[in-house]
């Protein structure tokens, strides 16, 4: 478990680093690049990834909704609204490799625990896309086995919200 919950004025951030054995190029083209971003991030994302542009979500049976890009500095910087989230990725370089530091600024702390566990899992499959390794248990799996982990570390109050649409059974 590595993600950590703090409250930034009157909304929850959360906050994972990774410590990645890739430049930072190729941690910028997975986080930005359609043929990537489909390997580990939970919605397929069309964006140019200039500030102000719109970025479509396209989650299947679930239909489409719109962000918007706030900060682009390649490749070192990306921000954008997801949904009533905002989302900042940092990349440092950290040889051999870099330090990639996911910031999710939510608005009720009740979803916190939940989506603790949903981007910890996203970022495991982060790693495992840029090693070429397969996970060993489905997303879904992995979800149920981090999830108690962020309810005992955040508490009752961040696990107001459940499990994401069909990860219940």
């Amino acid at each position: 478990m590595n993600g950590e919950l703090e409250q930034v004025g009157q909304r929850w951030r959360l906050r994972f680093t990774r410590q990645l054995p890739h430049d930072a190029e190729t941690v910028w083209r997975a986080i930005t690049e359609p043929e990537h971003l489909k390997a580990w991030f939970p919605q397929q994302v069309s964006a140019t990834w200039q500030p102000g542009e719109a970025v479509t979500f396209t989650h299947e049976g679930a239909g489409d909704f719109e962000g918007t890009v706030l900060t682009v500095d390649r490749p070192r910087l990306l921000e954008y609204t997801w949904g009533p989230d905002t989302l900042r990725f940092e990349i440092a370089d950290a040889p051999p490799g870099c330090v990639l530091t996911l910031l999710d600024t939510i608005e009720d702390i009740g979803k916190g625990a939940r989506d603790a566990a949903g981007w910890h899992v996203c970022l495991d499959s982060l790693e495992h896309h840029l090693n070429g390794t397969t996970a060993t248990a489905a997303p879904e799996q992995q979800w149920k086995a981090a999830h108690p982990e962020y309810v005992s570390a955040f508490g009752p109050e961040a696990a107001t919200i459940g499990p994401p649409e069909g990860w219940d059974r």
